[in-house]
Formats: structure tokens, sequence, C-alpha cells
């Protein structure tokens, strides 16, 4: 486990993917990472406030769980959340100045980095309280099953989450009334600047499922075709036979929890750091494809080009985008009456 060596996990059968899936999965990617490595810059300069909980590293978690939804799905996820909000089709734009506390923000700059939200898209929250979307989320696959669709409930959060009582009320409910769920568990090895072998007297994560008749899957939150393969399987299940399953996706992120502690603060390695960029998702999807060649460095390098375009417009948009007027403090504090 983290704060030792890389963690091993049962390979899972190859997802066969075409070039057009790969090269829109590898560009989300990218898109994710440079977003995040320039959310930090600003965050430095002052140009951010707050708080700010980078994705840098896992970002193939993201990307995969969204590739494996339809649009009508509801995505509810915790507050490192800018990775989930871009992989579901949100703007750079409309993420960035909200990042930015601007009007044009998905959450009118009300809401910042930990509480993006777009009805449209589905994606219900970003999440500050930990844990405290998990009940959220099987509320509304139960909505679903009442309702009689066949829309699924995702909730992803990190393993940091799995030892709070809400967590097992809400895995408990979801297998008791059989609701379209998936719970998603981003391991990424350390609560805070906690490891899990110092918080957890289960180190297998998905083994919390087996008390709860769940079905669950350990899954290489590194390689976004696992990602994507297991949540197919996991989205089938819920869609099809209104059944619950719990993913433990073995992660890591590079950057410290947040920007108090940006580097790796003194909980963890530079080594143990190094020997996880070893499984770096770029890498990792680049090798894929490369391997079936389905891209060549030139092609490579023209997109990482234009996809540092995209988010230099992203950064520029947000620092000229109006601040919220004073009024909108007072509007969305309760829903309007229908």
């Amino acid at each position: 486990m983290a704060g030792t060596t890389a963690r091993k996990q049962k390979r899972q059968p190859a997802l066969a993917a075409t070039a057009e899936e790969c090269r829109a999965w590898l560009r989300q990617i990218l898109v994710i990472r440079h977003f995040e490595e320039k959310a930090g810059e600003a965050y430095t300069l002052g140009k951010i406030g707050g708080f700010l909980h980078l994705y840098v590293g896992q970002e193939a978690v993201a990307v995969g769980c969204m590739a494996a939804l339809r649009d009508d799905d509801y995505v509810t996820v915790s507050y490192r959340d800018h990775g989930h909000a871009l992989a579901r089709g949100m703007s750079a734009r409309a993420v960035m100045a909200e990042l930015y506390g601007k009007a044009a923000g998905c959450s009118g700059g009300k809401g910042g980095s930990m509480h993006l939200f777009d009805a449209e898209r589905r994606l219900l929250g970003g999440h500050g309280i930990v844990g405290g979307h998990i009940p959220l989320a099987a509320g509304i696959a139960f909505a679903s099953k009442y309702r009689d669709t066949d829309e699924v409930s995702v909730c992803l959060f990190g393993e940091a989450a799995v030892n709070i009582g809400s967590f097992h009320e809400a895995l408990n409910m979801a297998s008791l009334w059989k609701l379209p769920a998936v719970f998603v568990v981003e391991n990424n090895g350390y609560g805070m600047g906690t490891a899990l072998a110092r918080a957890s007297a289960i180190m297998d994560i998905s083994h919390r499922g087996y008390s709860y008749a769940m079905e669950t899957e350990v899954v290489d939150g590194q390689d976004v075709l696992a990602v994507k393969a297991a949540m197919d399987r996991a989205v089938k299940r819920a869609r099809e036979q209104s059944g619950p399953s719990l993913l433990e996706l073995r992660t890591y992120r590079y950057v410290g929890h947040s920007m108090s502690d940006a580097a790796h603060g003194t909980y963890r390695s530079k080594e143990e750091v190094e020997e996880y960029r070893q499984r770096d998702p770029i890498a990792v999807l680049r090798g894929y494809m490369a391997e079936h060649g389905y891209i060549d460095d030139e092609a490579f390098a023209a997109m990482d080009a234009e996809v540092k375009v995209e988010i230099d417009d992203a950064i520029a948009f947000a620092e000229s985008a109006p601040d919220p007027e004073p009024g909108a403090l007072y509007s969305d504090v309760y829903a309007e009456p229908e």
C-alpha cells in the first residue's frame, strides 16, 4: 500500500477500445492534467482563493467512469471534483471561472473549487463534507427506481470516507432495496496526510462490500481502459438488474492533499511518488495507443499543444469575466416553489 511500495491488483480482462475512443480519452486526460497544473499556478499567484484540491495523477478514474455513463445518469462526487466535471463535459471556461469566483462560473462564482454543479449534465456536486454525499447518491438511485427509469446513480469518493457511518448506512440501504447505484472508491492511499494502513483495519477496501452482499471489484485506477471496463460491468448491473456495486479504483495523487501541502508533505517520500509516476495515466494510455498504432509522437505533441491552448483560453476567460453582482448573495438560497 501507499507508504511502502506500489499497490498491486488483479488484472481484469482488457477492454478492446477503438482509436477514436482512445484519442477522446487521452485528450480528456490531458485537459484535466493541464487544467490542474494551471489552476495550481493561479492559486499560488493569489488569483484563486479558498481551498484547492488537485486531481493530478487520478485522471484515468474520472475519464473512465464518465465514459461508461449516459447523459441521463446521475453523478455525485467529493470535493476533489475538477476532473469529474471536465470529464462529464463541463467546459474548462466554466470550471476555471468558478475557481476564480466569477459570475460566469458553473455555480455563479459562489461555490468555488469544492462545489462544481451542472444540473443539465446531472453532475450534482462537488461536496465538501467527507462522505456526506454518499447517502444522497443512494437517494438519487432510489428516486430512479421509484420512477421506474433505468437511470444509474454513480458516487465517487476517497478511501477515507469508508470509515464513516453514512458510507455503511448508504451501502446497506442500496443493497437491501436493490438500488441502481455504483459506489466508486478512489483509493489514492492517503486521507489527507494519513496513510490507509494507519486508519483502516481492512486494507482491501473492496471487502467492505461483502458485508452488504454487494458485487465488488478492485481496479487499476491508472489505466483508463481498465476503469471503463469495470464501470461498464457495474453500470450494466445497475441498469439491467437494479443491483449496486462497490468498485475500488487504486490510484495515486502526485501532488499534496491540497495546496496547503502542494508538493508531497512530510508524510510520503519523493521516491514513493516517483514510483507511482511510472504508471502515469497519460503514459499508460499512450503506450496502449502506440502499441495498436493509434498515435505517434507527432500526433501526441499536436494534441497536447491544442489542449494547452484550450486551457490558456480558460485562464484568460476567467481573469476577464465579471465578478458576481452583490445581489447574487441572496439568490439560490432557497428553491423556488413550483
